[in-house]
């Protein structure tokens, strides 16, 4: 196994353990709506839980959540089969990162709906006040791939109230950044920006996706042209 390879891998893990260890965590210590200030009230732990996609954004109910589920798993290989492409073509390791990155955060949100369901009990609120517990598996509070994605960070770094003469809102509160997100979407996220800042680098020059022998030899051969006398 070479050095990329052992890389990828090693994010992948890093991410997918910090992902699950603060879910499984806020999981089974926090009722539903709690609130844990990190950095003053910038940067909060609120636990929630969303049935759909990233940032608690939803769709299609328990049908399209399995369609969701569904796509999570073959997005996932798909990543997993690409990084195994680019680590043989010996790709720029920052690119490699990237899109391990990626793919730890969609593992890390598919483990929720695949298995969270199946041993978690359903956790409580304000009202049902009970944390969620482990059970046997199976007998969790949702089915297969029905699960929801345990959400907690949460960056209100705005909080004001829109002027009174502004339409429709006005005098209403206003919070800059509502979404509530994970480790694992962090991880896409940043894993995103990543290959859309550095494209240029990671993408100029199909050298960066040859095969190192190829390299290797028309290196040696350039070397050659530049070098053999002139007629």
């Amino acid at each position: 196994m070479n050095k990329k390879a052992i890389i990828s891998i090693a994010t992948v893990l890093i991410l997918l353990g910090l992902d699950q260890f603060t879910k499984i965590w806020v999981k089974t210590n926090m009722l539903l709506g709690d609130e844990i200030p990190i950095f003053g009230n910038s940067i909060l732990l609120h636990f929630t839980e969303n049935a759909g996609m990233a940032f608690g954004l939803e769709w299609g109910g328990p049908i399209g959540k399995y369609f969701l589920s569904t796509f999570r798993i073959v997005f996932s290989g798909v990543i997993i089969y690409y990084i195994i492409q680019l680590v043989k073509k010996n790709a720029h390791t920052g690119f490699i990162v990237a899109s391990s990155m990626i793919l730890a955060g969609a593992v890390g949100n598919l483990i929720d709906c695949m298995f969270y369901g199946l041993i978690f009990t359903e956790s409580g609120d304000f009202i049902h006040q009970h944390v969620a517990t482990f059970v046997p598996f199976g007998t969790g509070y949702a089915a297969f791939l029905q699960g929801r994605v345990v959400d907690m960070i949460w960056c209100p770094i705005i909080r004001t109230t829109y002027p009174d003469w502004f339409p429709i809102y006005g005098g209403q509160p206003f919070v800059f950044f509502t979404f509530i997100f994970n480790i694992a979407d962090s991880a896409i996220s940043v894993g995103v920006a990543i290959v859309f800042l550095f494209q240029k680098t990671f993408f100029d020059g199909l050298d960066t996706f040859k095969e190192p022998e190829l390299i290797a030899a028309e290196e040696g051969i350039s070397t050659a042209e530049e070098t053999a006398p002139q007629a």
